[in-house]
């Protein structure tokens, strides 16, 4: 995919921190030209921009609430102007909070569907009208959806729905050269998973994978670099859980 130096771009949402900043990371390493979206964390994305650049890569903070699909649509053209039309999309934008559905608020309910689900479902859109013939599609699931626990309900449901837009989302572009992956991670060490958690729950969780361990942004950030590199082109349509072997 990336044969020079920022001449392909790479749109990730949610990249201010956690695995967001990770795939950025990689991402530049790779040679893209890097947006990084961000809804709230302003100084953490220009932070991680001037880090990019001070490295020689083209980057850009992008603010956007991802479930607003004026912002969205905004959230491209800004890309498009300041770095190029996109190659790949990264939509990694998601939240995450583990509650009985029983005790669920419409609130709580709202928020993750919006994020979750409709912020996906907005890029795909604008991306199938904005992305470059030959790109990539990263959209991201959770191994949470294999496991059933308890408190996951409405989580699960929003990465169900993404997973099934994969699938689907891979056929409708037929005839374009354009692939659409989801990675479902496993737990993994950032504020997402770690926040609201208990050492004993974080000990237990890290010793569920058979390789003992949490895994790290970077672990998931090398599987994206694989699925919108040339080694995964015949890759398509597919979600790949990374998790240590844990389901």
């Amino acid at each position: 995919m990336n044969t020079s130096k920022n001449t392909q771009v790479a749109l990730v949402t949610g990249a201010s921190r956690g695995i967001g900043a990770a795939i950025a990371q990689r991402l530049a390493a790779d040679g893209f030209a890097i947006a990084v979206n961000y809804a709230s964390s302003s100084q953490e994305a220009e932070a991680l921009v001037a880090q990019l650049q001070a490295l020689g890569t083209k980057a850009i903070a992008v603010k956007a609430d991802v479930a607003n699909v004026a912002e969205v649509r905004a959230m491209f053209e800004i890309t498009e102007q300041q770095l190029g039309k996109v190659d790949v999309l990264i939509n990694n934008a998601g939240v995450l909070k583990t509650v009985p559905l029983a005790n669920t608020s419409d609130a709580l309910y709202d928020q993750t569907f919006d994020i979750n689900v409709r912020g996906t479902f907005n890029t795909l859109r604008e991306a199938a009208a904005r992305l470059n013939d030959g790109g990539r599609i990263v959209n991201f699931s959770s191994t949470t959806l294999a496991l059933n626990m308890p408190g996951y309900a409405i989580y699960n449901a929003t990465k169900a729905a993404v997973e099934a837009f994969t699938h689907v989302f891979a056929k409708e572009l037929r005839g374009r050269n354009i692939t659409v992956n989801a990675v479902a991670p496993g737990p993994i060490a950032t504020s997402l998973f770690l926040d609201g958690k208990t050492e004993e729950q974080i000990q237990t969780f890290a010793k569920m994978p058979p390789l003992q361990r949490l895994g790290q942004p970077d672990d998931i950030a090398a599987v994206v670099s694989f699925l919108v590199g040339a080694d995964a082109g015949w890759v398509n349509g597919q979600i790949l859980r990374a998790n240590g072997g844990l389901a």
